[in-house]
């Protein structure tokens, strides 16, 4: 199975491909993808939503995963252009056959680390030893991608073992996950 996890951003958007399988994952392709900062919105989102799609058709992922909408009450600014961001790379999935999937930024450290608390330097670390990477991915948004692409990995391995015990799926919730 092939997933792309996604870091929206109108500066940056971070990506990540990886194939995961019963013996683990493997990265694919990482970048980023730099909109011109100078543009005005609309051709900003215009850029976002081609090169997304380009990453798309290059990698075919059976699922894109992005993280949660998350932002402090006093940036309300920045969660209306992060949607801005996640409406494109949700409209460029769909054009291309993709199906979206989304995770909470805990339910992501919870499925890499074991812990919803963990640190950033925590997961990084486990990025690093999952794919068995040389260092750690860099940008931040590549990195963030990454935990994205490998916790749906996860969470969907974990599923599979339970539907082949015959045991009802996990049930997942922003405060309790059973991975």
């Amino acid at each position: 199975m092939r997933i792309l996890g996604v870091d929206p951003g109108l500066r940056v958007t971070g990506y990540g491909a990886i194939d995961c399988g019963v013996a683990g994952a493997r990265l694919v392709e990482a970048g980023v993808i730099t909109p011109d900062a100078s543009a005005p919105l609309e051709r900003r989102l215009g850029q976002l939503h081609l090169e997304l799609r380009a990453v798309l058709d290059a990698t075919r992922p059976d699922f894109m995963v992005i993280e949660e909408l998350w932002t402090a009450y006093r940036s309300p600014t920045t969660a209306v252009l992060m949607g801005h961001a996640r409406g494109v790379l949700c409209l460029a999935a769909d054009t291309c056959g993709v199906p979206v999937r989304h995770l909470a930024h805990s339910l992501v450290k919870r499925a890499i680390v074991g812990s919803g608390a963990a640190s950033k330097d925590q997961v990084n670390r486990m990025i690093v030893e999952q794919l068995h990477l040389l260092s750690r991915p860099r940008p931040n948004d590549v990195s963030d991608a990454l935990a994205l692409a490998l916790a749906l990995g996860n969470i969907e391995r974990t599923d599979a073992r339970f539907g082949a015990l015959g045991l009802p799926r996990p049930r997942r919730t922003a405060r309790r996950a059973i991975l």
